[in-house]
């Protein structure tokens, strides 16, 4: 019996910040979709003390992948130590540690460790992860570098908000009708083409056409986690010329009366170097913030009506 090949691997990168606020941002998982391009949406599944087990939803070399890893947090060390629990194919097992080393008080190397090995120890298993944990690696070292210098930046870049709408209706029904994005182009007027991949319940990739007010298309695509019937999590993997980031939920609360409360949030980071050229020489961040709230807003808010239109014929 030959033994099974086990990769261990090595990426840093120098972050213009302390290393306590790196450490900081690493060890707030539910910002990762923010932080970082692969991730879709992190959360909690058990936290106690220092140990920790977090769910994660992330893209690996375009396809979306889940699995559990536990944590343990070092914040005297600043380290933190991870282990997937669940891995999914071709992964057998992963394992690693961020390093967090001190340069200065406004410098530090953040060092990220991998170890992990294939399915059945298949070669072109191991070539696939060999891959997705480099350019992931890659991706995620960069994004925290930008992000964390980013802090002292201009705020105003980012933009979050949400709108709400009461509905007559089971929260299963409302979901129902987010849930099915494709069925889109039929239901939403704003929505021009929808194509809709669901190869594991509840991850969704979606494509979608949208009609703007001008009369203009745009394409995006976004991964989504749906947890019935109660929200679904996204992240859109190709945007907007105006939108560096977007993020997002849907959430639907079913009171005792049976009025339900749907919720759309949105997390948007705006595009500086393409104001112009969208809105126009004249135009500034502050009317691309209002740009994006009008429009992302008033999208949400017809997709909420329809919802609720659907979900109230249904009492």
């Amino acid at each position: 019996m030959t033994e099974q090949t086990i990769r261990d691997v090595e990426h840093e990168i120098t972050v213009s910040a302390s290393a306590a606020e790196v450490y900081r941002l690493l060890a707030e998982v539910e910002n990762w979709p923010r932080l970082f391009p692969p991730s879709v949406y992190v959360d909690y599944v058990e936290r106690k003390g220092n140990e920790e087990r977090i769910r994660i939803w992330a893209t690996a070399n375009g396809s979306p992948k889940s699995w559990t890893s536990r944590r343990h947090l070092d914040p005297a060390n600043l380290r933190i130590t991870f282990a997937q629990e669940v891995s999914a194919p071709p992964v057998a097992g992963m394992s690693g540690t961020w390093i967090l080393e001190p340069r200065s008080a406004a410098e530090c190397r953040v060092r990220l460790l991998h170890t992990y090995s294939a399915v059945d120890d298949d070669p072109k298993g191991l070539a696939w992860i060999d891959q997705a944990v480099d350019r992931n690696s890659r991706s995620e070292l960069a994004a925290l570098k930008a992000n964390v210098e980013l802090v002292s930046g201009p705020a105003e870049l980012t933009l979050s908000f949400e709108d709400s709408v009461r509905i007559d209706g089971s929260a299963k029904d409302v979901y129902d009708f987010i849930n099915e994005a494709g069925l889109w182009a039929e239901r939403l007027p704003h929505v021009a083409g929808v194509h809709l991949e669901e190869e594991t319940p509840g991850v969704q990739t979606l494509r979608m056409d949208t009609v703007a007010r001008d009369g203009s298309t745009h394409t995006t695509e976004s991964v989504r986690i749906c947890f019935p019937h109660h929200g679904i999590a996204y992240k859109q993997t190709t945007l907007p010329a105006l939108m560096t980031l977007h993020t997002g939920y849907w959430r639907f609360q079913e009171g005792s009366d049976g009025i339900t409360t749907a919720t759309s949030q949105h997390t948007v980071m705006v595009n500086n170097a393409n104001i112009a050229r969208i809105l126009g020489p004249d135009a500034g961040v502050r009317e691309a913030r209002t740009y994006l709230r009008e429009a992302l807003g008033a999208n949400s808010r017809a997709t909420l009506g329809h919802a609720k239109a659907f979900a109230e014929a249904r009492r």
